[in-house]
């Protein structure tokens, strides 16, 4: 029952009034304030001051109950006990509004209305694995075991680049390819204070601090409350469950051969980087071969490549050491031969690539490849 009123009757109690949303109550059922984590029996109730002994959904309906300050709910929920719970975030199915102007980015706060409330909340996007785009809507639930792709906004057909958290355009995060969009997109809303709704409720996402003599929609977003999130310590104890991923991807070089199935590599990882945590992991050569990161190779960055099918004919050729010198003499002038002027590097530039999932809520952050 959502109430919009309460007050105290001197010599009854106190009545709140408001519409039965759901179920039925009758005289003598004990009820719950969520809120307030209080319960209360039901002493008498009245509907358009006429006394009834049951009321069902729809029923606009006074209730009175003792012993209790009406000055501790003007509005909110009540409910039969332990019907609902105190949510601190939840997993909502998302859809735009479409005439709101700009982009969902994830990380940005909107105004959320949930249930009789509306609160701050953080949002973070994500949609179906890329190979899911078209699987039908589920509306009723939320699916722990499938895997989901992270996402910098909401995915729609008119979106423009964002920018990440480095500073760069990125184009391929929070990007439809080629214009196709999932028929279902999912936000985890993380509530700046905690709200009291059901399961399944209508969620709505605006910007009430828009210029309201702007002709422009303030609300953003609609969805559906597909799980809530009880836990205060959800983010340890419950979004290690949900498997979302970014897809990362990392281009190096072939620096030069060591043996038929032995290569070293550059440019992929930083200095500073631990190479040890990308042991065993998979990359591919522009030349077709799959190798494996075998270990880390001296302190600038390099790494050895073991290739388990060895390097074709075509390869090694490609990956022959030419001579290139460092400078030339000018005109009139002898050229000194110095050590070190010369350096052999591979005839044609062979490339590596490193792709791999990186999960969100993985507190080890691993780094996952498919099989």
């Amino acid at each position: 029952m959502s109430v919009d009123h309460c007050f105290s009757i001197k010599g009854q109690g106190t009545v709140m009034t408001g519409t039965i949303l759901s179920g039925s109550i009758s005289l003598g059922d004990s009820v719950e304030i969520p809120a307030l984590k209080v319960v209360k029996k039901v002493k008498s109730m009245q509907i358009f001051h006429t006394p009834v002994t049951t009321a069902m959904q729809g029923d606009r309906l006074g209730i009175c109950v003792t012993q209790f300050d009406p000055k501790l709910l003007e509005r909110g929920l009540v409910c039969a006990p332990e019907s609902l719970h105190i949510i601190h975030a939840a997993l909502i199915s998302v859809e735009k509004i479409p005439y709101f102007r700009g982009p969902l980015q994830t990380k940005a706060k909107f105004h959320i209305t949930v249930g009789h409330e509306t609160v701050m909340g953080r949002l973070m996007f994500f949609s179906p694995a890329p190979d899911s785009f078209d699987h039908e809507p589920v509306l009723d639930a939320f699916d722990f075991s499938r895997e989901y792709l992270f996402q910098e906004q909401y995915l729609c057909k008119d979106l423009v680049p964002v920018a990440t958290d480095s500073g760069q355009t990125n184009e391929k995060a929070g990007q439809a390819t080629d214009g196709h969009c999932p028929r279902q997109q999912w936000a985890l809303v993380e509530f700046e204070k905690p709200v009291t709704c059901p399961q399944l409720c209508l969620v709505i996402g605006s910007r009430l601090d828009a210029d309201i003599h702007a002709n422009t929609c303030r609300l953003a977003f609609h969805g559906v409350l597909l799980h809530g999130l009880e836990d205060k310590n959800y983010a340890e104890s419950l979004l290690p469950k949900l498997r979302v991923y970014k897809l990362k991807h990392k281009h190096g070089l072939v620096d030069r051969v060591i043996d038929d199935y032995n290569v070293i590599g550059r440019s992929l990882f930083k200095k500073e980087t631990n190479i040890q945590l990308f042991v065993g992991l998979k990359v591919d050569l522009s030349t077709g071969e799959l190798g494996v990161i075998d270990s880390a190779f001296g302190q600038s960055g390099k790494f050895k490549i073991h290739i388990p099918g060895g390097l074709s004919p075509e390869s090694k050729k490609m990956l022959m050491p030419t001579i290139k010198k460092r400078g030339r003499a000018g005109p009139g002038e002898v050229a000194e031969q110095t050590e070190g002027a010369e350096q052999r590097e591979p005839a044609h530039h062979v490339t590596l690539s490193l792709s791999f999932k990186r999960y969100v809520f993985d507190t080890h952050k691993r780094m996952v490849q498919s099989p």
